[in-house]
């Protein structure tokens, strides 16, 4: 194929080439669900994944009234636990039944909350894709949230909150995600906070599920050995065997608007002190978001900086000094925000020097550059990793998941690099220098204290 296709809500059928021979198509059903598939010569297995656009941050306060304008209205947290709910039973299945359906053919099944999505999924063999079709729709359309169910799981969402506080990487990142972006509903934990978990009613979850899981907020997706056509029956069979009204025409719900929010910092600093050997360091800034122009400028620069063995801080802070383990750099880009960060592990009397490291190169490649050789190797890395990924139906799957759920356009293999190549070293060291202009927050877990950090990154602007 050549460039990108466009994915209007308005367009009933589309079919394209898509990489390695494959056929992308996409079905939007008079009630607004959208099926898209691709398929690969050759695949014997299948990935299919159930989208609905609502994640974390579209969580509101739970009240007494109708919700806000949007129609939505839960407790903080509502989202993470419906997912978990999901799999607790319908009046077909039992919790029990749906592991079994899985298990006893080799399959794999989950889900995923995530800030702006949530995403339940199976990768089958191709003579088990209508077993995953069936299963996977009574789980979303059908789930009796049952009040012991509920309640059970309330404790295990909280085990696996507590989990994650005993990782000090996680509770970093997720300080540095609160840092940078302040008040902005992306800033707050994907899984909810344990008060919040604790205070989160059951009606509220209900009325969650009820105001974002009609049929035009869902998407599915499939990739692998999969044949559209038949898909489309399995799931309009399944969707009016639960008894989903198809017949009445809605139009998908529309996609988020996609433009920069603005961004306050919440904190230019956050340490939690804890006595572990090592500490756990992230220093970030404001982003870009999902459709930035710069996003894949944002890769060529991440590659270069923390992307690998032969990055610089790989090179500078673990080769040549000794000072930690691991140590990268990563971005991440939502509808109307973005983050990106470094990140390093090491011990409290070397934690200033790393910070300060991660910091002079991103300031290095600001001031002076990039070389012809790291760009180059930058180009092939990320090519390579990008064709690597699509041997997985799993990969795929999800792109078409995305290119429907927050840009409406599908990007291919052959045009991502293309555009890949136009990327110039004189476009990652202005990238460089835009991130050296933004705000910067530093977070940090493990046995130092506020002091080991002050003064930190003061001037920079003034090295970019």
């Amino acid at each position: 194929m050549n460039g990108s296709i466009e994915l209007p809500l308005d367009v009933a059928e589309l079919s394209f080439a898509a990489s390695g021979d494959a056929r992308v198509r996409r079905s939007v059903l008079p009630s607004g669900v959208r099926i898209l598939s691709e398929q690969v010569p050759g695949a014997r297995s299948a990935t299919l994944g159930y989208w609905v656009a609502v994640g974390s941050r579209d969580e509101r306060p739970a009240t007494t009234g109708t919700g806000d304008a949007s129609g939505r209205e839960s407790g903080f947290g509502s989202t993470h636990f419906l997912e978990h709910l999901l799999f607790k039973g319908t009046e077909k299945r039992t919790a029990l039944d749906i592991a079994i359906a899985f298990d006893s053919v080799g399959g794999e099944h989950n889900a995923l909350t995530a800030k702006e999505h949530t995403c339940y999924y199976a990768k089958v063999r191709d003579t088990d894709v209508g077993m995953a079709v069936d299963t996977l729709t009574d789980m979303l359309t059908s789930s009796l949230l049952d009040p012991v169910e509920f309640e059970n799981e309330r404790g295990v969402i909280l085990e696996e909150l507590a989990m994650a506080e005993d990782d000090p990487a996680d509770v970093a990142s997720e300080n540095l995600f609160a840092a940078v972006l302040g008040d902005h509903e992306l800033g707050r934990p994907i899984g909810g906070t344990p008060g919040a978990i604790r205070e989160v009613s059951r009606d509220a979850v209900l009325e969650h599920y009820r105001a974002n899981y009609r049929p035009q907020d869902l998407v599915i997706t499939a990739a692998g050995a999969v044949d559209h056509d038949d898909l489309v029956a399995r799931v309009t069979a399944a969707l009016v065997d639960a008894g989903w009204d198809l017949d009445t025409p809605a139009r998908p719900v529309e996609r988020r608007v996609l433009a920069a929010s603005t961004i306050t910092r919440r904190s230019a600093l956050i340490v939690v002190p804890r006595p572990i050997e090592q500490v756990h360091l992230l220093v970030g800034m404001p982003g870009l978001t999902a459709s930035d122009d710069r996003r894949l400028t944002m890769s060529v620069l991440s590659s270069i900086l923390g992307g690998g063995m032969s990055s610089r801080l790989f090179q500078e802070i673990r080769e040549k000094r000794g000072l930690a383990y691991t140590v990268y750099s990563f971005a991440a880009s939502y509808s109307d925000a973005g983050i990106f960060g470094m990140y390093g592990a090491c011990s409290a009397a070397k934690a200033r020097q790393v910070a300060d490291l991660m910091l002079d190169e991103l300031r290095r490649l600001a001031a002076d550059g990039v070389t012809d050789e790291e760009l180059r190797r930058a180009h092939g890395q990320l090519s390579g990793a990008s064709a690597l990924a699509l041997e997985e139906s799993d990969t795929r799957m999800s792109r078409l998941g995305r290119a429907e759920i927050t840009l409406g356009e599908f990007i291919d293999l052959d045009e991502n690099l293309r555009r890949l190549y136009l990327v110039t070293a004189e476009d990652v060291r202005d990238l460089a220098r835009d991130l050296l202009n933004q705000p910067l927050s530093l977070s940090a877990v493990g046995a130092v204290d506020d002091d080991v950090f002050a003064g930190f990154g003061e001037n920079a602007k003034e090295h970019s």
